[in-house]
């Protein structure tokens, strides 16, 4: 079976924006240290922003989205506009994900996605680089912080599990359904453009909360709705307690999950508290 997108003929590697300077927009393809190709946009601070928050030229932000999105998604692209009111924002597809290459491994291999897109961006120049993951995307960036330990200036966590294998809701439930068998797989092949590795985790990666303590001293916000269908409150709690103190726990009242429950309002605070906490790395 083909590891290219679902429903796609082979394309041009030529992306709409054209590779100029760090304060142009650029659309490429990254390759991961294990050969895999990402599909990567940057998008420079947005032009007209609110005078009271003007973005900061240093500060990127690193979208890691859920599992099933991808970097043309519109709740993945709205969160990116959101942020660009306060700085640079870079964005992905991970593997198996939309035009990228490869099958999903649901949170193990994607840290090397997230890492060829971290070093990309300081390349780039940027001296400041805040990871923001949702779902899956949440506990890629706990453990990709805890494995390449002073690579970012600040960890936001948004709607992440807590360990691995939980199908304590009726949506998880579908989730390992969808990702352990066969159906499943096609399903996500073709209902939502989301290529899944058919092999089990061997060995098993490090679990959410045995990443956080290892995250110290980066900066962490966790951030989590009261109202998440897919993951209850003891999720983050257990996340926050991991790191002894060093996270920022936010429990947001009436909050559902990941991207599609993130508001401009939480955006802008999210951006806030990483500008207020990101230090050059």
């Amino acid at each position: 079976m083909s590891d290219g997108p679902a429903g796609h003929v082979a394309r041009s590697t030529v992306r709409p924006y054209g590779e100029t300077t760090q304060h142009a927009p650029l659309r490429t393809f990254l390759r991961t240290a294990d050969g895999v190709s990402v599909d990567f946009v940057y998008d420079p601070p947005a032009v007209v922003y609110d005078a009271s928050r003007p973005p900061s030229g240093d500060l990127v932000f690193v979208v890691a989205h859920g599992f099933t999105g991808d970097v043309d998604r519109p709740h993945v692209r709205r969160v990116v506009a959101g942020l660009r009111r306060h700085g640079a924002v870079a964005a992905f597809s991970f593997r198996g994900h939309g035009a990228s290459g490869g099958r999903s491994t649901v949170g193990d291999r994607e840290v090397l996605d997230l890492d060829a897109v971290v070093r990309r961006v300081r390349d780039l120049g940027h001296r400041r680089v805040v990871t923001v993951g949702f779902s899956m995307g949440g506990s890629v960036v706990l453990r990709h912080a805890a494995l390449h330990a002073g690579t970012v200036s600040a960890v936001v966590s948004v709607s992440a599990p807590a360990r691995w294998y939980y199908r304590g809701t009726a949506p998880m439930r579908r989730l390992h359904w969808l990702v352990t068998r066969p159906a499943g797989r096609l399903v996500g092949r073709y209902g939502f453009r989301t290529r899944i590795h058919h092999r089990d985790w061997d060995p098993v990666p490090l679990s959410p909360v045995e990443a956080v303590p290892r995250t110290a001293p980066t900066p962490l916000l966790v951030v989590h709705g009261d109202s998440d269908g897919y993951f209850p409150l003891d999720h983050p709690r257990a996340l926050a307690d991991a790191s002894a103190g060093h996270a920022d726990l936010w429990l947001e009242p009436g909050m559902g999950h990941a991207e599609h429950a993130t508001d401009e309002a939480l955006l802008d605070r999210i951006a806030d508290w990483a500008a207020a906490h990101a230090r050059a790395a």
